[in-house]
């Protein structure tokens, strides 16, 4: 499945989040989605919520013209602009917790092996001072993160999501500069990179022709979106920042589906996709 659903990335972020539900229901066994968000935004992760001034952290977000959002998969918070692509790996597996671990380090070396064949020098392992770090974020040269890696796992699916920065880095690292000061985590704004930084004119199809290849041998089911837009819009409470007292932004309300386990893989969209 490939194109954005809905502008509004908290609706995204549940999107992901459905999918998972839905593979660990059986209603499918496999989808590979990718997408380049139709706008920018930081997705936080449920611990930074908890943070005493994670409203400021919100504040600071929109006021630089990010959307804010939670998300479903583990990690710290991420940011992107519509200069990203999302990748949403989703599958049915009994006992998918069992492989967490090794499925971290697999996808995290297969990205960066695709990235390689793409003639951009990437690497597996955290970059000092890096956003949502994590051992499997793919860097290049060591000193730039360019992907990141974060999974969700229920009892029989995982979502593992991959968020690869295409370009925009200077805009993400003011954004995030400012956020991870507001959360009172460690940040180095250098630590911030890109894929077109390293090869000019490379465009988001090719890397999607190249990952389609590598993830599932160009071979994914579909899924209906109809039925999956239907589920996100009843978890997308879990991830929007709702207003606080005085109408300020307070802790993301958490929806009531079946939770899972989450861990950061290295990065975002993210623990992290980097998410």
């Amino acid at each position: 499945m490939r194109g954005p659903l809905s502008r509004e990335q908290a609706l995204e972020m549940a999107v992901a989040h459905a999918l998972v539900r839905q593979a660990d229901a059986g209603e499918f066994d496999e989808v590979l989605r990718f997408y380049q968000p139709l706008a920018s935004a930081v997705v936080f992760g449920r611990r930074d919520t908890n943070a005493p001034r994670f409203a400021e952290a919100v504040a600071v977000a929109k006021g630089s013209g990010f959307q804010v959002a939670v998300r479903a998969a583990g990690g710290r918070a991420v940011a992107y602009t519509t200069e990203a692509l999302v990748i949403d790996h989703v599958r049915h597996e009994p006992r998918a917790v069992a492989g967490l671990q090794a499925r971290s380090g697999h996808f995290a070396a297969l990205y960066a092996g695709t990235l390689n064949g793409l003639g951009i020098p990437a690497a597996v392992g955290a970059v000092p001072g890096e956003y949502c770090p994590g051992a499997c974020s793919v860097n290049v040269r060591g000193c730039k993160k360019v992907a990141g890696t974060a999974q969700r796992v229920l009892r029989n699916a995982w979502l593992f999501s991959t968020l690869v920065i295409l370009g925009d880095e200077h805009r993400l690292q003011r954004v995030l500069r400012d956020v991870y000061d507001m959360l009172g985590e460690p940040f180095d704004e250098c630590s911030v990179g890109s894929v077109g930084a390293e090869v000019a004119g490379l465009q988001a199809a090719d890397l999607i022709e190249a990952l389609v290849q590598s993830c599932a041998g160009g071979r994914a089911e579909f899924f209906n979106p109809e039925a999956t837009l239907k589920l996100a819009h009843e978890l997308l409470a879990g991830h929007v920042v709702a207003p606080g007292p005085g109408g300020q932004p307070g802790k993301a309300r958490v929806g009531h589906g079946q939770r899972g386990q989450r861990h950061p893989g290295g990065g975002t969209h993210q623990g992290g996709r980097g998410r």
